[in-house]
């Protein structure tokens, strides 16, 4: 369906009270939730479900194809939740075979000026990207995670909770929750004490939380030998136990060593 200067497929499924400005496209598979608006040059395709709240501004391309050889056309998804803002050229992917199929963005999310989201990430919830921060494919962002702007980080990556990537790094490895890090692969500069402080955490936990990162990458022993180690007094902490959980589950990428230990 052809709307003045817009291309709107007729098959799309776009809730009435959607706002469309002029110039934008939307494809045959693409579902939209209520009180979403698309500012103006906005393109979103493929298979790809929206909740609600969300706004995207000019030249945002949603939905795109993956960027990866591997890509043969297949039934691949993006699912965007609730409240998420898409600042001026921010590209998302659709999700790949070799990723489960699905990229998924959760809520409340921040994406800067030409920030890229590829194939398989996964954002949770309240996460920022500034400007032209970079994912690769199959990376997961937790919870309030922040990553500064022109920061790279390698596939599948997982930058954990309360994290914060500062501007200009490479990151090539896992980020614990609750971390800082600056840098082009390098380690943990320390705690993220601006995300710890806005979490409440009292200053005598965050000293035991960074006494704990000490701790585990002491070089003395190997992180698994460190943590059967650990002091008792430890446990008690929910971020450091939070902590523990992510490198329980850490995949094939490792994690980042504390810088300078």
């Amino acid at each position: 369906m052809s709307n003045n200067s817009n291309f709107i497929s007729n098959k799309a499924k776009i809730h009435k009270t959607v706002k469309i400005g002029p110039y934008c496209n939307i494809g045959d598979n693409v579902t939209i939730g209520k009180n979403c608006e698309l500012k103006s040059h906005v393109s979103i395709t493929g298979h790809t479900i929206i909740g609600e709240n969300n706004i995207f501004y000019p030249f945002t391309s949603i939905g795109s194809e993956p960027q990866d050889l591997k890509y043969e056309n297949e039934k691949s998804y993006l699912i965007i939740g609730n409240s998420n803002t898409f600042r001026e050229n921010v590209t998302v992917n659709l999700g790949t075979k070799g990723g489960g199929s699905e990229t998924l963005i959760k809520n409340n999310c921040l994406f800067m000026v030409g920030s890229h989201i590829a194939h398989d990430c996964i954002i949770n919830s309240n996460a920022i990207l500034a400007n032209n921060a970079t994912l690769a494919g199959h990376v997961e962002i937790g919870e309030n995670a922040i990553i500064g702007g022109n920061s790279a980080i390698h596939q599948f990556v997982q930058i954990g909770k309360f994290s914060m990537i500062g501007g200009m790094s490479g990151v090539e490895k896992n980020i614990l929750p609750y971390a800082l890090y600056m840098g082009i692969r390098t380690g943990l500069k320390g705690l993220n004490l601006i995300g710890l402080k806005r979490k409440n955490t009292t200053n005598s936990d965050i000293k035991l939380i960074s006494s704990f990162l000490k701790d585990i990458f002491n070089k003395e022993n190997s992180i698994e030998i460190n943590i059967k180690n650990l002091d008792k007094k430890y446990k008690k902490i929910i971020e450091i136990q939070e902590m523990l959980e992510f490198i329980k589950k850490s995949n094939k990428r490792g994690i980042t060593s504390l810088i300078n230990e």
